[in-house]
Formats: structure tokens, C-alpha cells, sequence
């Protein structure tokens, strides 16, 4: 007679579902954030923030400048921050908190530089010297765009990105996780391994994206198998045993 499958209890270090969901969602949410605010910057510093009119011999001539123009700051900290995206991944324990606090302090860098070039007409007044001739040429009539705040917005993504990673990037996985997690299994892991082929893993950034561009919910914990299931083939074997 064959005694019933026993569920064996939960370890305590393991992870409930909750948590396990919460850690997949900061990490989808970060990436987007991240992505999102870095491409949100490098646009808005590309386009017109602000605008005049200088004087001239002739009269007046109209003069614009553009987000580089004004500050550099938001777009190379954009840079700098979407290089940290990245590599939060690629290093762990104090690499990955040094990084993330890197991250997150680019994108309040850039909340702060695009917010005080909303202002700035300094860039125009040297337009207009140029055009004159003159040392301190005056500018009317200045006018701003949005674009600084849309500037500004993307550094608050980067900011979101940098916290997340600050609070749940130690759960995180790394670039190397899948190497040295089939280095270290034992020889019948390895030859389940070979003959069944890697099954990928869910909460790395790559799986994600893959799973964002099928319109997925990445977030979605997989299903669980009952432990109260017993293997059919097993049962099957110790039978003919038994035979």
C-alpha cells in the first residue's frame, strides 16, 4: 500500500507570493521609469525652450535657444543615468547600492537644472551679443516653452528608477546570475540541464522585456504546482519494483 504524498512545509527564508510579485513589479516599473525618463530628457533638450527678440542697427531680430543651448546638465546627467540603469544589473551588494544612488541622484540633478533653465535667458543675451556686435546686448520680449518641464519630468522617472533600486534592487538579478548558478549545481543538475535545456528565469530584466513585448503582465506570478501531487512516473516505477 502506498503511503500519500506528504506536503512538505514552506523554508522560512523562502519568499511568499506577495513579496516575490512586489519584487518582479519595482523592477518592471523601474526599467520603464528609467527608459522612459532618460528618453523623455534627451528629446526636451533637444527641442526650444525659450525665445526673444535682440536689438539691433536694423531694428530687431528674433532669437531662440534650445535646451543644450541653455544648460547641458539635464541631457549628459540623462546619459549618466541610463548607464546606471544598466549597470545596476551587471554588479551586486554595495556596487549595486553605490550605482542606484548614482542613479537617482542624476535624475534629481536633473529636476533641479531643468527647473532653473525654465528661466534662464542667459543664453539668448549672448545670441543677441553676438548678432550686435555688442558686449551685454538686452533681449525682450522672452518667452518659454514647456519643454524644460517636460525635461524635468523625465528626471523624476530617473529619480523614481534610482529609489526602487535603492529599496528592492538587493533582490534583484544580475547579468551573471545564470552562469554561476549553473557552475555551482552538481553533475546530475547540470546533465538535467543539458538534456532539458535552461528554463529561463522570469524576474530578469531581458525575460521582462520579452514578456511586455507579447503583452504580457510581467508581474503576474507563474502558478504553482499543488504539492499534494504526487509524480506519476515514480509511483509508477516503485510499482513495477514491487512486482
Amino acid at each position: 500500500m502506498t503511503a500519500a504524498a506528504v506536503p512538505q512545509p514552506r523554508a522560512e527564508h523562502e519568499p511568499s507570493a506577495s513579496a516575490a510579485r512586489g519584487r518582479r513589479s519595482s523592477l518592471a516599473i523601474a526599467l520603464l521609469a528609467g527608459a522612459l525618463g532618460a528618453a523623455l530628457v534627451l528629446l526636451a533638450t533637444s527641442r526650444k525652450w525659450a525665445e526673444g527678440t535682440a536689438s539691433v542697427a536694423q531694428g530687431s531680430l528674433s532669437q531662440s535657444a534650445n535646451g543644450d543651448d541653455i544648460t547641458g546638465l539635464p541631457g549628459a546627467l540623462a546619459v549618466v543615468g541610463l548607464a546606471a540603469l544598466v549597470a545596476v544589473f551587471a554588479v551586486r551588494r554595495l556596487g549595486r547600492v553605490v550605482v542606484a544612488a548614482l542613479l537617482a541622484l542624476s535624475g534629481a540633478g536633473i529636476v533641479i537644472s531643468s527647473a532653473l533653465g525654465a528661466s534662464d535667458k542667459a543664453a539668448l543675451e549672448e545670441k543677441a551679443s553676438k548678432v550686435s556686435g555688442l558686449t551685454h546686448s538686452p533681449i525682450h520680449d522672452v518667452a518659454y516653452t514647456p519643454w524644460p518641464w517636460v525635461a524635468a519630468a523625465g528626471g523624476v522617472l530617473l529619480l523614481l528608477a534610482g529609489v526602487l533600486a535603492l529599496g528592492y534592487g538587493r533582490h534583484w538579478p544580475a547579468m551573471s546570475g545564470r552562469y554561476e548558478r549553473a557552475g555551482t549545481a552538481g553533475p546530475p543538475a547540470r546533465g538535467r540541464a543539458r538534456r532539458g535545456g535552461a528554463t529561463p528565469d522570469p524576474d530578469r530584466p531581458e525575460e521582462l522585456w520579452k514578456a511586455l513585448d507579447r503583452g504580457e503582465d510581467p508581474t503576474e506570478a507563474p502558478a504553482a504546482q499543488d504539492p499534494t501531487e504526487a509524480p506519476a512516473a515514480p509511483a509508477r516505477e516503485e510499482a513495477e519494483r514491487g512486482a
